[in-house]
């Protein structure tokens, strides 16, 4: 590569890398994705990774699209389900075609409620659903049946309208990155571990839920009791912030910096800011797992995911060593946190200025993978992930290496 080239792109990257870091996700608001999300319609169902044809759609994350479908009352049956995407009378979509970003399966339907996010730098919004409960058995882990779809339809009937009554009532909206600094100060790294961040989150709420509980009592005192005995609400906030946040830096020319990363059930995928909505595609990697009792490596089952937008802006694994009592959840040790997130500074742009890691000093968090620093070291990002089990539901928590040739697919494109 010459030396004008090289300038070209490294003056590419620290575009998308002040894009990354200036980024102001603010969240203002819950509503149904069909009046929110982008090329929504009744009959659309979103899911996670890479999109691919309907027929290669297998295990949980088949079985999950087709609950969303029985959920929205677009089938009658599994079997119907089934003939209606084949067909078309079902749409299927990719989360990130559609500025939303999916958690495992990732099922978005018109009429599930969707946290609305906006960037206040740079203009873009972006959209996360509501995590579903502290059931192993979820419509994102490929579990329909009467009790998910009781608590989807909680989420839809009694969370949402509180949730949106309080946020209405904040002037301005609730900024997350002050949230998500402190949460890092706190132990959290923003996607194994958000319970700190939910603390904050509900602590911000809490005066604007005491008037809803004036209109809407039981109603408040439901939702607040949901939000206090999940420490994983603030996932899919942490998520919006994180897709707000990297899509602002898409569509800088030349710029070899990664906007997104998501997983299929059959595949591995990233995109890159220079290329645009192009996915590189790569086959699914090996993951270190903690499982819960009961079960072991060979329970586990790829189904999606695209949490890993956390680790793509500086969160998840490229903070682990804000979490050490994630050793508890995914194992690891202290030592091992901190060795892969100094990696992850191997790889990266540049550091956050704002968001720091108490451990390693106060460091920044490393952020902006730049897909040419990958294949020069063959060090890849580390992400840290819940674990699917084939009959569905989770089976336990760990830690996951990128494919590098998804790299390599990428920068081939980016030189070319």
């Amino acid at each position: 590569m010459g030396a004008t080239t090289e300038t070209r792109r490294e003056q590419a990257n620290a575009e998308a890398l002040h894009r990354l870091v200036t980024a102001e996700p603010v969240l203002v608001d819950i509503r149904p994705a069909i009046e929110v999300v982008p090329g929504m319609t009744p009959e659309t169902i979103l899911t996670s990774g890479a999109p691919m044809p309907w027929e290669r759609y297998t295990g949980g994350q088949r079985s999950a699209v087709i609950g969303g479908a029985l959920y929205e009352g677009l089938a009658a049956d599994a079997a119907d389900a089934d003939a209606k995407l084949r067909d078309g009378h079902i749409k299927l979509g990719a989360c990130h075609d559609h500025a939303c970003v999916g958690s495992l399966a990732g099922i978005y339907t018109a009429s599930m409620p969707v946290f609305v996010v906006e960037n206040r730098e740079h203009g873009n919004v972006a959209y996360c659903n509501s995590f579903e409960g502290p059931s192993r058995k979820r419509l994102n882990y490929g579990v329909y049946d009467e009790e998910v779809r009781a608590s989807l339809e909680f989420l839809q009937e009694v969370a949402a309208p509180v949730l949106q009554a309080a946020l209405r009532r904040v002037e301005g909206g609730i900024p997350l990155r002050p949230l998500i600094r402190r949460a890092l100060n706190m132990g959290d790294e923003l996607h194994s571990r958000n319970a700190a961040a939910t603390l904050l989150f509900t602590r911000e709420l809490v005066p604007h839920l005491l008037d809803v509980a004036e209109e809407l009592p039981e109603q408040t005192r439901r939702c607040v009791s949901f939000m206090a005995d999940n420490d994983y609400f603030f996932l899919r906030l942490s998520m919006a912030y994180a897709k707000a946040t990297a899509d602002a830096a898409r569509g800088v020319e030349g710029s070899t910096v990664v906007t997104a990363m998501a997983f299929s059930c059959q595949e591995f995928a990233i995109r890159t800011s220079g290329t645009g909505d192009e996915w590189f595609r790569a086959p699914l990697p090996q993951v270190e797992a903690k499982y819960f009792v009961g079960h072991g490596p060979q329970d586990a089952e790829f189904m999606g995911g695209e949490s890993i937008i956390n680790e793509t802006v500086g969160l998840g694994g490229f903070a682990q060593a804000a979490a050490f009592p994630l050793q508890d959840y995914q194992g690891g040790s202290p030592e091992q946190m901190v060795k892969a997130n100094l990696e992850m500074y191997e790889i990266t742009a540049g550091e956050h200025p704002q968001l720091r890691i108490p451990s390693l000093a106060f460091r920044g968090t490393p952020i902006g993978i730049d897909v040419a620093r990958v294949v020069e070291t063959g060090i890849t990002p580390v992400m840290d992930i819940g674990v699917a089990g084939k009959g569905g539901g989770q089976i336990g928590a760990g830690v996951l290496r990128a494919p590098l040739a998804c790299f390599e697919q990428a920068l081939e494109r980016l030189d070319g």
